[in-house]
């Protein structure tokens, strides 16, 4: 696997503060051999990026744009538990979309962050994924991803 610090500078991509929790939970945990990431949400510098549906106030590209900004979070929940050189294999990625009545893109919007992991760690990055469509999101987020990671001991 390439590194992936070298790979995010390449891309013009750096790693942000880890988000802090909006609730009661932490950014990641570790059990075995998998890290588990909380749901990111479209955070930078401590404030939402965006609020609303998807296929309504938020347009399908601007939630894409918003969708890699959740990766990059769980990259920062990654990096910030055991670091991302550790990463192995992103296993499973869930990408949930507020989305407008009518609204079936979501798979399209998820794509965002499917495309960063897999930028970063090539084929390493490749996934298991769910993208699912819901009334809701805290804060009124468009997009929120989660995520699972393989690590190294």
């Amino acid at each position: 696997m390439s590194d992936p610090y070298a790979k995010l500078a390449e891309l013009g991509l750096k790693v942000p503060e880890v988000v802090p929790p909006v609730a009661a939970y932490v950014p990641a945990v570790r059990t075995g051999n998998h890290v588990y990431v909380s749901g990111q949400l479209p955070m930078a510098e401590g404030k939402l990026l965006a609020t609303g549906k998807v296929g309504a106030e938020i347009t399908p590209e601007h939630a894409k744009e918003l969708a890699a900004r959740c990766a990059l979070n769980g990259l920062a929940a990654l990096e910030w538990l055991v670091g991302l050189d550790k990463v192995v294999k992103i296993v499973k990625v869930t990408g949930f979309v507020a989305s407008a009545p009518g609204f079936s893109g979501q798979p399209g919007v998820i794509n965002g962050a499917s495309e960063v992991f897999g930028e970063v760690f090539g084929e390493a990055g490749r996934h298991a994924r769910s993208a699912v469509g819901v009334g809701e999101l805290p804060l009124n987020a468009p997009v929120e991803v989660e995520l699972i990671a393989e690590i190294a001991d």
